[in-house]
């Protein structure tokens, strides 16, 4: 009897792992979730047509390892550097607000190459549809693959910070972490954060994280589940939350909040400025 006690209990506990393992899911899938939820779809009404003008960067086409080439908008400095940040975008693409921001983070943080990562291969969403079609179909493997391939063009004596907004919040995380010991930063705005405490336990940098408390999907729950994750794990999580809902930094969303916006700004790229020395 004890020893089927003993079998009973080292089989549940065997259960409940892999049951505990089987809920931690790549974070493309649960970013596709997202994308096809109704709700969460809600609160990206369509951004303002906008053009950007006398470009200051230019976009940069690199190999890939298992598939067709990638794209990513350059922005240097005047001198050479080893620092570099990897800029996400949101679920509409890499368009000319965010290639506008990677101007702006690059013009903050000086001597520093800011790569916006283009991780539709060239598409650009205009409507919510479109955009929830292309974050829903980004698949782990060509995200991953556009990630590393940027790792090996950049150079392993580069020290990169990470950061994105929402989808690309998301993948800022998932980029520190496959970055290892080159990545230095990581800003994460309002994105789907890595569950895994054990993949959480190989970052190499301080995170900060970004989150609206009025956000209903990367809500409360989420983000002090992230903060547990983080403390468990023995990596610094700097959290700062912000009266506003989901995508308030966003220029191109009505519920845009240009003070918020800025003083989260100021925090990011402090962040990134002391960490890249």
């Amino acid at each position: 009897m004890r020893y089927l006690t003993i079998l009973f209990t080292l089989l549940c506990s065997y259960t409940f792992a892999q049951q505990a393992s089987c809920c931690v899911r790549p974070v493309s899938e649960q970013n596709a979730e997202l994308a096809l939820n109704t709700n969460f779809a809600s609160k990206h009404l369509e951004p303002t047509p906008f053009k950007l003008e006398k470009e200051k960067g230019q976009m940069l086409t690199f190999k890939t390892e298992y598939g067709e080439d990638a794209r990513a908008y350059r922005v240097t400095p005047d001198t050479q550097t080893t620092k570099v940040v990897f800029l996400f975008h949101e679920w509409w693409g890499l368009n000319d607000y965010i290639k506008q921001e990677a101007e702006k983070l690059q013009a903050a943080l000086g001597n520093v190459t800011v790569y916006a990562i283009d991780l539709y291969d060239g598409k650009v969403a205009t409507s919510v549809p479109e955009a929830q079609k292309y974050s829903s179909e980004l698949s782990d493997t060509r995200a991953r693959d556009i990630i590393n391939s940027l790792r090996k063009v950049v150079g392993d004596k580069a020290n990169i910070a990470t950061m994105g907004w929402c989808m690309g919040g998301a993948w800022s995380l998932q980029a520190a972490l496959m970055l290892g010991k080159q990545a230095k930063a990581c800003v994460v705005y309002y994105g789907m954060p890595e569950q895994d405490i054990n993949k959480l336990k190989t970052l190499n940098c301080d995170v900060l994280g970004i989150f609206g408390t009025q956000d209903q999907h990367i809500n409360e729950s989420v983000v002090k589940g992230f903060e547990t994750n983080m403390k468990k794990a023995g990596k610094k999580l700097t959290v700062h939350r912000y009266n506003a809902d989901h995508a308030f930094a966003n220029p191109s969303n009505p519920k845009y909040n240009k003070e918020y916006t800025k003083d989260a700004y100021t925090k990011a790229t402090s962040f990134i400025k002391t960490r890249l020395k």
